[in-house]
């Protein structure tokens, strides 16, 4: 019974996850939408999705909850740093292979 437990508090973590994620790529579309157009958010999504390139979704983000909701540029900066949380060790980590492939 204790397994069970555990492995559906991950499988509701990660449907969590995955729900937070799904608001943040909207929100993301929906700053750079307000504040340069359509095309642009639907282009910033494209390239989120296919090309694996997050960060106008993570600027996207910092302008809705900004500009749109209203908030202090802390929180919004707070609102988008989950995605900068992954973005950062991995540009790391790419720095570091990418070294250790050269020398």
């Amino acid at each position: 019974m204790k397994d069970f437990f555990s492995t559906s508090l991950g499988c509701i973590f990660g449907a969590l996850l995955l729900g937070f994620g799904l608001f943040q790529i909207g929100a993301g579309w929906a700053g750079i939408e307000h504040n340069w157009g359509w095309g642009w958010g639907l282009a910033a999504c494209v390239a989120a999705v296919m090309f694996r390139f997050t960060l106008p979704i993570v600027i996207g983000c910092y302008l809705f909850a900004h500009d749109i909701w209203g908030w202090h540029w802390f929180p919004s900066v707070l609102f988008a740093a989950p995605g900068l949380m992954f973005m950062i060790p991995n540009l790391f980590g790419q720095l570091v292979a990418g070294a250790r492939e050269r020398y």
